[in-house]
């Protein structure tokens, strides 16, 4: 027979004879343990709530394991006919082990989740959210993020954006409801969402999203995904940044990989450079995206010149100390006490030199353009930027007009933007061209040549190139580091120069030389003699010559 139904049922309440969207029933016995169960539920069949009201039947989970299908109201707030209160998760924790566990060499990604934001959050849901009665973030618990039964998402019942956003994954979909600067939360933090609008990580198509499962290094199927950088499960509110290199409280719980060999899984990750090279480092198929802005292509470069391991590593002749302490040899009378702020104060929780801090963050370059870290108002991290190459400030790259026609064109001529006279604004309403750099450095004391000395004639040095000429640092200093030798660019300061704008002097290759202080090339329409001289490029048809794009792998 049939029961007579007053209405219809919610769409969402019909599941159909397709279960992948719904929490598995009925599995197969015996249940094959796994590091984010608890493990009695293998072994002896039995779950972990302490009232014994959600069980197993005949050694399965079925509809009955949660549900108590003749009393509506045992959960008073949510009354969906549970067999007990379901309020933080403890239904889901009756089976699904909130601790430290390890089953077949996998660690379990529940293991903090006790402790962490999702799970004991008081900010209050607003009805509108549409995720369920109970109140706080804490009380939806598990129920914030995936749903029971026919989820949006099938891998990992996840719950996703309702409406489902357009162009994005299923799994950054289910931060949507929280983190987009809506009115779902009483207290909504920052908007992620619309930092993802500025220039930043791609979107993974709908068939590539992140997977729980897949290996640490990113091969065939390179995404970017909140869970990939995030584990929902472990992530913890910020009050208070740690010193680099360690991972930040909100990242606690993700992947990483090792930078001594660029292969080895870091599980969990201790440093936050070891979850960035999961897809900066050794991974294959990286690309230079047009999207983020102009890239230089530097005299000496590795054969894969998208893997900052190799530029970054200890053994570098020069780099920024991201992967290792500071141990530059020589002085560094640039270098400011503290790094400053988004509106040039010095931020003095990030001290700087030798004795005081040696690491900085991939963070510290690559951020969003309004992080609150360093006084702004957005999230932080690198989820989107105003700048190219997500950067956090604004820094300008020099270039010259494409071409083959040298020196009117093409490497070695004239600057196309030169920034004479730059503003040395370390931060506020109006920044330079190069207020990234001034986050560290004393752009006044580098315009002073305190490193970089004129030659014989009174002209060359910092101010002359800077200042005089526009020239923009990236010219001549590679930004990450100098991992490749040469026989010609001895390495020392991070120079290494950009042969899209740079080009040889006559017949000689590019070089520079760290104790004369010298280089030898064409650039912005002046020829650079090894005695520290320099003299106009003659015009075209003056003197046979012939000079182009000159770079060693």
């Amino acid at each position: 027979g049939s029961v007579p139904m007053s209405g219809a049922m919610f769409k969402t309440d019909v599941f159909g004879a397709a279960l992948k969207a719904s929490h598995p029933i009925s599995l197969k016995t015996p249940l094959v343990d796994s590091a984010n169960l608890v493990s009695s539920l293998a072994a002896t069949g039995t779950t972990a709530d302490p009232l014994h009201k959600v069980v197993l039947i005949n050694g399965t989970v079925e509809c009955t394991s949660c549900h108590e299908p003749h009393n509506q109201r045992i959960d008073k707030i949510s009354q969906n006919f549970l067999v007990r209160d379901g309020a933080n998760g403890q239904i889901c924790l009756a089976c699904h082990d909130p601790n430290a566990r390890t089953v077949n060499g996998k660690s379990n990604p529940l293991a903090q989740w006790s402790g962490s934001i999702h799970a004991t959050s008081g900010d209050i849901v607003n009805p509108q959210a549409g995720i369920g009665s109970y109140s706080t973030i804490a009380q939806f618990a598990c129920l914030s993020c995936h749903m029971p039964h026919n989820a949006n998402g099938a891998s990992g019942i996840l719950r996703g954006a309702n409406p489902p956003a357009v162009n994005m994954d299923v799994t950054t979909q289910a931060c949507v409801t929280c983190h987009s600067g809506g009115s779902n939360l009483q207290q909504s933090p920052p908007s992620v969402c619309a930092e993802f609008s500025k220039i930043g990580h791609p979107f993974p198509s709908q068939g590539n999203s992140h997977d729980a499962k897949e290996p640490a290094v990113l091969v065939n199927n390179r995404h970017s995904t909140c869970a990939d950088c995030h584990n929902s499960h472990s992530s913890f509110p910020v009050g208070a940044f740690g010193s680099a290199p360690q991972i930040r409280p909100s990242q606690t719980g993700v992947v990483g990989v090792s930078a001594t060999d660029g292969s080895t899984p870091v599980i969990p990750a201790f440093n936050q450079y070891e979850n960035c090279l999961r897809c900066h480092g050794t991974s294959p198929g990286k690309q230079r995206l047009d999207v983020y802005g102009y890239a230089p292509f530097r005299a000496v470069s590795a054969a894969d010149p998208l893997n900052v391991i190799s530029e970054m590593t200890v053994t570098a002749s020069s780099s920024h100390p991201v992967l290792h302490d500071m141990s530059s040899p020589w002085p560094q009378p640039s270098l400011l006490t503290y790094m400053t702020k988004l509106d040039a104060s010095p931020d003095t929780m990030r001290p700087l030199g030798s004795g005081q801090a040696t690491r900085i963050f991939c963070s510290d370059c690559h951020n969003s353009d309004d992080n609150r870290e360093f006084g702004g108002p957005g999230p932080n991290g690198p989820h989107g930027s105003i700048y190219p190459h997500i950067l956090e400030r604004r820094y300008e790259f020099s270039r010259v007009a494409p071409g083959t026609n040298f020196p009117v064109n093409g490497p070695g001529s004239p600057i196309l933007n030169p920034f004479v006279n730059p503003s040395l604004e370390g931060g506020g309403t109006n920044p330079g061209p190069y207020v990234l750099c001034a986050k560290c450095h004393d752009l006044g004391k580098i315009l002073q040549d305190t490193s970089f000395k004129p030659g014989p004639t009174g002209k060359g040095g910092h101010f002359t190139h800077i200042s005089d000429q526009g020239i923009s640092c990236s010219v001549c200093h590679t930004a990450h580091g100098m991992g490749s030798l040469s026989a010609n660019i001895s390495g020392q300061r991070m120079v290494n120069f950009d042969v899209n704008v740079v080009a040889p002097n006559g017949t000689s290759p590019i070089s520079y030389n760290h104790t004369a202080k010298t280089c030898v090339l064409a650039c912005h329409g002046y020829d650079h003699n090894s005695d520290g001289t320099v003299a106009p490029i003659p015009s075209p048809g003056s003197a046979p010559t012939h000079r182009g794009r000159q770079g060693t792998r």
